[in-house]
């Protein structure tokens, strides 16, 4: 079936212009040629075919587009026709003439002719019904589209597949069209609309690449072969895809660094906190800091670990606050944070910088945060540099929220939630009947019992959890969930999950597969929690052969790739996020085992019977070890084709057999010759027969497989997946297709391409193309039973992901969008593919037991494979053609053993240039030639070391896939002849050097050879005869002069133990070549005598194919022996080409450059060349306010710069004057006050600002990108000058956006540059002339495979290449003062011995790595410089890992042969020798020959006194005088006073300079150091000058080859010793801390909060007392007296506590010296921030005191106090009111009142008192001058406070203490008793008295 549209003629066109058709069925479009420069009529006469698999519907629409096209612009439509097929299908054939409509669908006058034919199913073509194909009903449907998604597959052009083929289907059905239906179909189950196929528009592109190519000549087409631009993905003439990447599994060196630095807002009363870190298993813990909820720790720990990246990335990062550990107790977790290293690793730099790490309660999830600690975590594997922020004084205050210890995109606010990892059973599990028990089991009881007891453990977040173990079961059942509590999106990435065998003595993993959170889930705002499953999950292993060990169960513990099935898992995850405030919540984060309900069989979809079938057709490379033996392959589909323990059919209920199957099994089985089960059923035959290898040539065996291919073929039942693959399959095409696309546009940028744009857009209309075509399928695809969660999730998150990217690349078409659209699809993609639902295919050779790794998800065509033993590289190729299908049909595919013909062999090089082409006759080659052509065989090309004693040995190997040319081809361009390409050549894992070749496969038609491209007969040379590369292919050769500098060799190792005497460098290029002289006496003076030589050779006109340099160090040894020293290859020639001065650009453009900030070496004319002057003008007048800038635009006038750098006298007169407008002016700083560290702490203050500043200011992008470099190393600014701020400002800036930023008054001091990393770095190496090559040994065998290129290195050459084409130009050599000798290497320094003063100054260390024990180190210097070796052992710094070292040292040496400086550090230890921590090297000689002049940096301003003073011998006026005649530079000619004119610039500033008595003198040494600040904008000579500076430099250990121990800060001047003698060395020993005394007098409280109840009457009162401390509540706490009973709050003391310190101003940091414990050997030095802590306390005299509130009050930022105590509120300490905070050491006497907080049981701060007090700072000789008393003591006492008399003590005073309480308290019941009392006595007495009384008057007495 097939639709033939003939597009005849278009008529009544307007205009005159090129035109082009574009003709649509179906989606699949063709594109017509273009008709260049077309009138009114295009004659187009083209015929174009569709071949359509189902019927033409009646309603299906052609469509046909005539474009005006444009080379240059998108097409313009002219018109469209649109025409319904209703009468086609009903006629087969109709001819139209029809008018176009335009895009308003109004009728146009053009028209256009048109004929359709269709070829409906009649006796001509063979139809066939989809009933024999399919069995199932709602596939049919599915299957009418796989041709139509034929077009999206690699390498099936629909438009020529010949018309004969469907007769095949009925009959033969030949393999090859089968595999067409079932090739990756990517059409979905449900049924589609047949006017909506899923094809991509392939042929567009062959007809633009042909199109692009008709405009180009071929040599400019050469390196982006149009051929890929206008093939299929897979004839993508590009290296096939062979990955050679290090296996995963190898272990590496990776460090886990973390700095703990403090806590804050930690939960708890008056704690004592420690932090524990614990990387995996390994725990680390802080000291204890004792009571305090803001502890400061600044601790250093540093993990190292030697495992498997894999492995590493799973460990868990965990930091856990521990509050009162000690010896005898653990301490009670406070709470702790998790994170895998991964995520630190997938950070920008590694790393995480100053970041809090909320920490949360496992225990209790219900609680909410537990507190803060901030921390620096990083970690560096091999290699890796870390770019650390520079580590200045941490002053700003510190935004926790806005600085989360997590990833972006990560809420702040994460929530607890439950994962749900459902296991519910497993099967296919291997028979581990390898025990000793299970022998004698077996011997016991008969095998009647599985003999493996299977448990499923799950990994996750650093808990694990585990299921019961099914005994004795091969199918074991489970249903039970795994239920983990974490925080909600984890810090982990992975979970891993774990089918063991339970053993007595060891369980051992049987599969191990990790389930990728990030790939199942989608965190966009239409985002989805993690969700998996209901699903089969495979896992892979090592192999099923039974030893008793297995030596690769590391393969069944999930490192390295598994190369054998293991077992098949059903599992499910589900994620709940819970609602914490819920009170039935259990709140513990155990982990959790329950019951899981069940799932059917079916819902992981129906199980479908399936027919994999494959046929080997070569098997080639067999190693010669295995050549011996018979060989055998097997292929196995999960257990089905395994032999030792193979499944035959689940027991589950098969389909029934349709009557159709019958015939195909017929076909099959007579195809072969097996024998049937009973029943007729066909047997699964999955391993081909035995064949003995046969030999192909001295080093490789194959397999004779001529006319007879094997095959195999075997039945499995899966659950059908073909769905997901099939979405799958899209997507990835879709991104494939984009990716190639891309590359191409890239290529063609590169290489200079024209119209780049074009290709570009077709990319990008391709890309939207092919998302509506995936959306309208996947717009059909409604609910189907297997479908999960995450099926549903994914496909609409693709379809949102699709509709986005379908539309957004079309804005732009400069390329400058590259990496979105990458990603943009790449997300959908990579999630795609998601669990794998279908189990992998894998082939075994069984005979040398070498297992494959799985190929491919399911598909078919043939491929080719490289087994390998696991862990080992292979040798040997096999080539199959397997394919996947619901049941069965295929026949055979093949190959021939290839003949392997030599190259000639050339002796002596690393560089070989062969220039042969070598023909293979009559190959032949099995298989469709349409396949053939799309996908064509593999060579292999091995590259050999020819010995003339003993055995070749093997250097390394590369693949290619050649461009095919069919017979009925022309070979014509853009396809033919190839290009050159570079394939990679890779010896095991490593690459091993690069191979230039094309490669053509040319198909032997029915005429013969006649019909191939003639070949130019062989060359007699005299290694017999050679054919050359062909014309079109050998790239065209210019003559190429290339001069070579000799400078000298460098620290040459030992050579077969002789030391180096005599050596002589070879230099050898495409065959060519000179030699240096030889050096006479290598240890008395390494350099060579004759500095420059020169050859000629014949290299390509395109640089990108030049072949590499090649550099071989000879030793020549007496008897006319020469040893090879070592050999370095450049392999790109292009940095070393001479390209002569643009003399066009006129001269102001450097200086509108300059302004940029740019780094130039402007091209000027000669300095004769009467260019305008430009004025650089450095006036101080002018305040630092806007750029003035006038650039006229020719080159002749005059272009000023005025930038304005005032020297410091005036500056501080001018800012004495003016003042500031916008903030109180700062006190000037007393000269005599300053010192060096002044500078560098301005310094780096200005670095930080500078990066803030480029944060805020708007750049434009590139200078965006630039500052994001940037920021990540915190450090300064690139490339940039040295000079004030505002001049930076300026430059960076640009003219026009003036830099407001230096309005804001710092107080003036000049500064350094402070770089963040080494000066080679910014510097380029210093590599301006003088260039060092590494030298590396050669490799003695395998062995050193590993070895790095550190370890190779045999010493260096140092000298310099420039190759330019011949003859040179002409200005060069009339140049004035060129020296032939010299060639271009004109005015280099001689390379005599020199002898320099060399001065080392170490600023300091920083982060460097624990040496001891106790996680610290004892750091000191040694410096070693040819035989000088100094060790500044006696000054070591105790306990530190950021130690201030302040040393300069002087050293004197002799350049070349003392050149290579090493700085180390060194730890200290009491006995036993010194450990080095790292060492860093520093090479001399090129910072002291470059024309940076990196002798000695330039500094800021000219001082002759004072801290800024100028340290180089010579003065700046001397420098630039020096530097012009040497530059041949016009100049300097100084005057009138404060200018100076350099060639055709002239500079101004300031012209007079004081000296230290105050005298003003004049002086031109500011201008000339303004001249030579701008040195870089000099003409022709000007380069940057290096800066006066500090650099940073990574300290590197040996033994830890790659990571970083650590950071040096140093600086080196160097001084040739015939010079006049430099100054002393600056003095930079650290600042000694400086003395002071705080002193605090507690004056009152109030509102206290009152804890005790009176034991007499109940009432609330507090026993009040008040606790500060300034350094550690160990080292100096203070307690007031006790104010007794205060029933209001109320407390009074009058009490003083001195706290005396040593303060670092410059750090703030407080300095303390103290042993750490009983047994240390010196005091350790600490540095803590200043902080006085105030608590109150509640006294108790039998139990604990207890702790009320607290207020912490940093001395160098606090709130203000209150002026009276109701003024005093929470707020001042919480930081919510805007408090005008105050530093003691300005204000130097405050006196206030300060609210003290405690935390509630809600976690929430509350009010718990006031306290009213002072803080007085004074100096410690003022503190010397007027003492005070301690408390209320002498001298200066403090009167005593006037308390209220219930604060006395009770028990020694009771009466006072009774009349107190009762009295004041029950005074009117007290009189009322009283009165009651006497009203009592008197009624006693009477009664008492009465008696006596009566008797007395009754008797009468």
């Amino acid at each position: 079936m097939a639709l033939l549209v003939h597009l005849k003629t278009v008529s009544e066109l307007r205009g005159k212009g090129d035109r082009i058709a574009k003709v649509t069925f179906r989606g699949q479009s063709f594109h017509s040629r273009v008709l260049e420069n077309c009138e009114d009529v295009a004659d187009f006469d083209e015929i174009f075919r569709w071949p359509v698999a189902s019927s033409i519907d009646n309603n299906e629409v052609l469509e046909i587009q005539i474009f005006n096209y444009s080379k240059v612009f998108s097409n313009k439509l002219i018109g469209t026709f649109r025409m319904v097929l209703q009468k086609v299908v009903e006629e087969n054939h109709v001819e139209v003439t029809d008018t176009l409509i335009d895009d308003n669908n109004a009728i146009i006058k053009t028209s256009l002719c048109v004929e359709v034919r269709y070829q409906d199913t009649d006796g001509t073509v063979g139809s066939w019904d989809d009933g024999d194909f399919l069995g199932d009903e709602s596939l049919q449907e599915e299957e009418k589209d796989s041709q139509e998604t034929d077009g999206l597959l690699p390498g099936s052009r629909l438009s020529s597949r010949p018309p004969g083929e469907k007769s095949f289907r009925r009959t033969g059905r030949s393999v090859f069209s089968a595999m067409k239906l079932g090739k990756n179909r990517l059409h979905k189950e449900e049924t589609q609309r047949q006017d909506e196929p899923a094809v991509l528009e392939m042929d567009d592109l062959d007809r633009l690449g042909i199109r692009l190519a008709e405009g180009m000549d071929p040599d400019s087409v050469s390196l982006a072969s149009v051929t890929a631009l206008t093939t299929n993905v897979s004839n993508k003439r590009s290296k096939p895809d062979i990955k050679m990447e290090p296996s995963a599994g190898r272990p590496m060196d990776y460090q886990v660094s973390i700095t703990v630095i403090e806590a804050r807002q930690l939960v708890g009363l008056n704690m004592d906190p420690v932090v524990c870190v614990e990387v995996g298993d390994d725990k680390k813990y802080t000291s204890m800091k004792e009571s305090t909820n803001c502890p400061y720790y600044n601790e250093y720990f540093v993990f190292d670990f030697h495992v498997s990246p894999d492995v590493m990335f799973d460990k868990i990062i965990k930091i856990s606050v521990i509050h009162s550990k000690n010896l005898l107790r653990s301490g009670t977790l406070v709470g702790s944070f998790k994170m895998d290293v991964g995520t630190v690793y997938s950070q920008p730099e590694h790393q995480f910088h100053h970041k809090w790490a909320i920490l949360s309660d496992p225990d209790d999830i219900s609680a909410g945060l537990k507190g803060y600690v901030k921390c620096d975590v990083a970690v560096v594997g091999k290699g890796d540099n870390i770019k650390t922020p520079h580590k200045a004084n941490e002053t700003e205050e510190d935004d926790i929220e806005g600085n989360l210890l997590l990833p972006d995109g990560v809420p702040a606010e994460r929530q607890w939630a439950r994962f749900y990892v459902k296991i519910y059973r497993a099967e296919g599990l291997p028979r581990m009947n390898t025990s000793l028990m299970a022998n004698v089991k077996k011997a016991f009881i008969g095998e009647n019992k599985d003999l493996v007891d299977p448990y499923v453990q799950v990994f996750f977040a650093g808990q694990k959890g585990k299921t019961s173990v099914q005994k004795n079961s091969y199918e074991p059942l489970w249903n039970e969930q795994v239920v983990f509590t974490d925080l909600f999106p984890p810090l982990c990435k992975r979970m891993k999950v774990q089918i063991r065998d339970s053993d007595k003595v060891n369980d051992v993993a049987i599969g191990t597969h990790f389930i990728d959170l990030r790939k199942i889930s989608n965190d966009g705002d239409k985002g989805f929690l993690p969700t998996l499953g209901p699903a089969w999950v495979n896992m892979y292993g090592s192999t099923r052969n039974y030893t008793l060990l297995d030596e690769h169960q590391d393969l069944n513990e999930g490192l390295g790739e598994g190369v054998s099935f293991r077992a098949r898992l059903m599992l499910g995850l589900a994620v709940e996020i819970l609602d914490t405030s819920n009170p039935e919540l259990t709140s513990s984060t155990e982990v959790q085992v329950e019951q899981a309900t069940p799932v059917s069989e079916s819902c992981t979809g129906k199980i479908e019977e399936f027919f994999l079938f494959g046929a080997f057709l070569e098997a080639s490379m067999i190693d010669r070890k295995n050549g011996e033996k018979p060989v055998t392959f097997e292929v196995t589909i999960g257990n089905y084709g395994n032999e030792v323990d193979g499944l035959s059919r689940p027991q589950r209920p098969r389909p029934q057999k349709e009557p159709g199957d019958e015939e195909e099994v017929d076909l099959i089985q007579n195809s072969s010759d097996d024998e049937t089960e009973e029943g007729g059923d066909l047997a699964s035959v999955s391993s081909t027969p035995p064949m003995r290898p046969q030999i192909t040539d001295r080093n490789y065996f194959h397999l004779p497989y001529l006319e007879h291919k094997p095959c195999i073929y075997i039945k499995s039942w899966w659950p059908d997946q073909r769905r997901r693959l099939y979405n799958a399959n899209i997507m990835d095409h879709i991104a494939d297709k984009l990716e190639e696309g891309l590359n191409d546009v890239q290529e063609m940028i590169k290489t200079e391409k024209s119209y780049p744009e074009r290709r570009l857009r077709g990319v990008l209309e391709e890309l939207s193309c092919g998302c509506r075509r995936f959306l309208s399928l996947a717009d059909k695809d409604q609910g189907h039973m297997s479908r999960t969660r995450l099926d549903r999730e994914r496909l609409k998150s693709c379809l949102r992901e699709l509709v986005r990217t379908r539309w957004s690349p079309v804005l732009d078409h400069t390329g400058g969008r590259r990496g979105v659209w990458r990603t943009e699809v790449g997300g959908p993609t990579s999630e795609a593919t998601g669990p794998r639902a279908s189990p992998s295919i894998l082939l075994h050779g069984l005979s040398p037991t070498s297992p494959h790794a799985p190929t491919g998800e399911d598909a078919s065509g043939s491929m080719t494979l490289l087994p390998e033993s696991p862990g080992s590289h292979s040798d040997w190729v096999a080539s199959a053609g397997i394919a996947v299908h619901p049941p069965p049909r295929m026949t055979c595919l093949p190959p021939p053993p290839a003949p392997c013909p030599m190259l000639q062999v050339l002796n002596e090089t690393l560089c070989p240039t062969w220039d042969q082409m070598l023909v293979f006759d009559n190959l032949e080659l099995y298989g469709e030639a349409q396949e053939l052509r799309d996908d064509p065989p593999i060579i292999v090309i091995e590259i050999y070391d020819q010995d003339s004693m003993g055995k070749c040995d093997f250097m390394g190997r590369t693949f290619a896939k050649p461009v095919v040319k069919m017979a009925d081809e022309a070979y014509c361009p853009p396809r033919f002849p190839p290009q050159l390409e570079y394939y990679q050549i890779y010896r095991g894992n490593a690459t091993a050097g690069d191979l230039l070749a094309a490669f053509e496969l040319l198909q032997i038609g029915p005429a013969g050879k006649a019909d191939l491209p003639p070949i130019n007969g062989p060359v007699d040379t005299d290694r017999g005869p050679i054919m050359p590369v062909p014309v079109g292919i050998r790239p065209v050769l210019s003559k190429y002069r290339i001069e070579v500098l000799f400078w000298g060799l460098r620290d040459l190792k030992r050579v077969n133990l002789a030391q180096v005497d005599r050596p002589r460098v070879d230099i050898e290029c495409a065959g060519k070549g000179v030699q240096s002289s030889m050096i006479h006496n290598y240890k008395k003076n390494p350099n060579f005598s004759t500095l420059v030589k020169w050859f000629e050779v014949d290299l390509p006109e395109n640089e990108l194919l030049h072949p590499p340099l090649n550099i071989r160090v000879v030793d020549c040894r007496a008897f006319g022996r020469y040893t090879l020293v070592g050999s370095h290859a450049v392999s790109s020639l292009r940095r070393f080409i001479y390209r002569p001065p643009d003399h066009s650009a006129p001269n102001w453009n450097s200086t509108v450059r300059l302004l940029r900030g740019c780094r130039v070496l402007c091209n000027g004319g000669p300095s004769s060349h009467p260019a305008g002057e430009i004025v650089v003008n450095m006036e101080p007048e002018v305040p630092v306010k806007k750029l003035e800038t006038m650039v006229k635009l020719d080159a002749t006038s005059d272009a000023v710069i005025k930038v304005d750098v005032a020297d410091e006298e005036k500056e501080k007169k001018k800012k004495k004057k003016k003042g500031s407008s916008d903030e109180p002016e700062e006190e000037e700083p007393d000269e005599s006050m300053l010192d060096w560290w002044s500078k560098y702490f301005a310094s780096i203050d200005t670095m930080k600002e500078q990066l803030r500043q480029q944060d805020a200011s708007g750049m434009d992008s590139e200078e965006k990108e630039e500052m994001d470099n940037i920021e990540g190393l915190k450090g300064p600014m690139k490339g940039k000058e040295k000079a004030k701020a505002a001049k930076e400002e300026k430059k960076r800036t640009g003219p026009g956006q003036g830099p407001e930023a230096p309005e804001k008054k710092k107080s003036k001091i000049d500064e350094l540059k402070v770089y963040p990393k080494e000066l080679e770095a910014e510097f380029d190496h210093f590599e301006d002339w003088l260039h060092t090559f590494n030298l590396l040994r050669g490799k003695t065998g395998d062995d050193e495979d590993g070895s790095t290129e550190e370890e190779r290195i045999v010493g260096r050459f140092k000298g310099s290449l420039c190759m330019y084409k011949v003859p040179l130009p002409e200005d060069v050599s009339r140049e004035a003062g060129y020296d032939p000798t010299y060639g271009m290497f004109q005015g280099i320094p001689s390379n005599d011995p020199i002898n320099v003063l060399v001065r080392v100054y170490v600023v300091r260390a920083t982060d460097l790595h624990p040496a001891d024990i106790n996680g610290k180190a004892d750091p000191y210097i040694a410096i070693r410089l040819g035989k000088t070796d100094i060790r500044d052992k006696e000054n070591y710094i105790s306990k530190q890992l950021n130690p201030v070292f302040g040393k300069s040292f002087d050293i004197e040496a002799s350049f070349p042969m003392e050149s290579m400086l090493t700085v180390s550090v060194y730890d200290w230890d009491l006995v036993g020798t010194d450990d080095l921590i790292g060492e860093t090297k520093i090479d001399l000689e090129n910072r002291f020959y470059s024309k940076h002049r990196a002798t000695c940096g330039i500094a800021q301003t000219y001082s002759i006194h004072g801290y800024n003073i100028w340290r180089d011998p010579m003065k700046p006026s001397q420098i630039l005088t020096r530097l012009c005649k040497e530059g041949k530079v016009d100049g300097p000619h100084f005057g009138p006073p404060g200018r100076v004119k350099v060639s055709n610039r002239v500079f101004t500033g300031p012209s007079e300079m004081e000296d230290e008595n105050g005298q003003r003198g004049p002086t031109d040494e500011h201008v000339a150091l303004c001249a030579l600040q701008h040195w870089e904008d000099i003409p022709r000579v000007g380069c940057r000058l290096v800066p006066e500076h500090v650099e940073t430099r990574p300290l590197l250990n040996p033994d830890k080859p790659g990571i970083e121990q650590g950071r040096l800060e140093l600086w080196v001047d160097m001084f040739p010793m015939d010079m006049p003698a430099p100054g002393t060395p600056l003095d930079i020993s650290p600042r000694k801390p400086k003395k002071y005394e705080l002193r605090v007098i507690v004056w009152n409280t109030d509102e206290v909060v009152l804890e005790d109840d009176d034991f007499f009457t109940g009432e609330k009162s507090s026993d009040i007392f008040v606790r500060g401390w300034l350094k550690g509540q160990q080292e100096d706490k203070q307690d007031t007296d006790v104010h007794y009973h205060s029933l209001t709050g109320e407390g009074n003391f009058n009490w003083r506590y001195l706290f005396p310190f040593d303060y670092l101003a410059a750090e703030e940091k407080i300095v303390i010296s103290k042993k750490e414990s009983m047994f240390s050997w010196d005091e350790t030095e600490y540095k803590i921030p200043a902080r006085l802590t105030l608590q109150i306390w509640d006294a108790d005299h039998f139990s604990a005191d207890d702790f009320l509130g607290a207020i912490e009050l940093d001395l160098n930022r606090f709130p203000r106090g209150a002026k009276t105590a109701k003024q005093c509120t929470m707020e001042m300490a919480t930081g919510e009111v805007d408090v005008p905070l105050v530093s003691i050491f300005k204000q130097k006497r405050v006196k206030g009142w300060w609210p003290l907080l405690a935390r509630d049981e809600n976690d929430e701060f509350e009010l718990t008192g006031k306290v009213e007090a002072e803080l007085h700072l004074l100096t410690a000789e003022e503190a010397e001058k007027n003492p005070v008393g301690i408390a209320r003591n002498e001298p200066d006492p403090l009167e005593k406070p006037n308390r209220p008399d219930t604060s006395f003590i009770w028990f020694l005073n009771p009466l006072k203490s009774a009349r107190y309480f009762l009295w004041h308290t029950y005074r009117w019941l007290l009189l009322k008793l009283l009165l009651l009392t006497l009203l009592l006595l008197l009624l006693t007495l009477f009664l008492y008295s009465v008696p006596g009384y009566l008797v007395k008057k009754i008797l009468g007495a």
